[in-house]
């Protein structure tokens, strides 16, 4: 399909577009994900736990907001930083 097909399809709001689109290639910029492994203590564990419960989140979910978190309050991540550093 062209582009100005494509765009026509999207202006029209005929049908969704999402069917043209090739969602296997995409990727979300400065997102590429790296294994880490962490040890904790099992106090902080248990404690992780709890509060991903309470809040009905995982454990790396609520451990990856909080981190994110925190690098965000320190200027520690800015788009100066890329994933080949």
């Amino acid at each position: 399909m062209k582009a100005k097909d494509f765009d026509k399809k999207f202006d029209d709001n005929k049908s969704d577009i999402v069917g043209d689109l090739d969602l296997s290639a995409i990727r979300r910029p400065n997102q590429k994900q790296r294994r880490v492994n962490v040890d904790f203590p099992t106090w902080m564990v248990e404690s992780l736990d709890k509060e991903a419960s309470r809040l009905g989140v995982t454990r790396q979910s609520i451990i990856k907001v909080w981190l994110a978190e925190r690098l965000e309050q320190s200027g520690s991540n800015n788009s100066k930083h890329s994933d080949a550093a």
